[in-house]
């Protein structure tokens, strides 16, 4: 829980900083990469929160995985190695992704499906959420056949669930509940 306090401190400066130099494009596509890199390679993130490693050698190597990007994000990542803080840059990356899409108001709706849902499909719920709220959605599907049919649609902490499984979950409990049954 510390980590990610410590990890959101960095990110919102790090955002002010990339407003300030106008870079804040740039340093959110580092970010994305970032935080990429650090998801795929779980070796990466034990080596970093290593207290073995040695502060030269994770520069060294975080400057030879990231050799593309920004001259202020080089330098950030060069701050947080020093300061011993390498082991939360994947943390860092997220909390920036998450602050950048506040700054800009963005908000990132999941739909849950059974099957891939079509590009008329996703039109029609981001212009659905766009009655609703006045920001742009960035919209991530997830494929999850266990849901038999309908979807899921979950953005921030409000959700709607009209999944075939909810559905028959809610029908076996009310059978459950069936009062014409007398038991003897």
């Amino acid at each position: 829980m510390r980590d990610i306090k410590v990890a959101s401190r960095y990110a919102k400066s790090l955002l002010g900083i990339a407003i300030e130099q106008n870079s804040l494009e740039d340093i959110y596509n580092d970010m994305i990469s970032i935080n990429k890199v650090c998801s795929e390679n779980h070796d990466l993130v034990v080596m970093l929160k290593s207290p073995i490693v040695k502060t030269h050698k994770q520069e060294a190597i975080l400057n030879a995985i990231f050799t593309s990007i920004n001259k202020v994000s080089s330098a950030f990542i060069k701050i947080i190695v020093a300061k011993k803080r390498a082991g939360i840059l994947a943390d860092i990356a997220k909390e920036f992704i998450e602050a950048y899409k506040a700054h800009k108001n963005i908000k990132t709706a999941h739909v849950t499906s059974a099957i891939a849902i079509t590009a008329d499909q996703k039109t029609k719920i981001i212009a659905l959420l766009n009655k609703t709220d006045n920001s742009t959605i960035d919209l991530q599907e997830i494929v999850n056949p266990d849901i038999i049919g309908g979807m899921i649609l979950r953005v921030g902490d409000k959700q709607i669930d009209e999944s075939i499984r909810r559905k028959l979950n809610n029908l076996e409990l009310e059978f459950d509940d069936n009062p014409y049954i007398k038991e003897f």
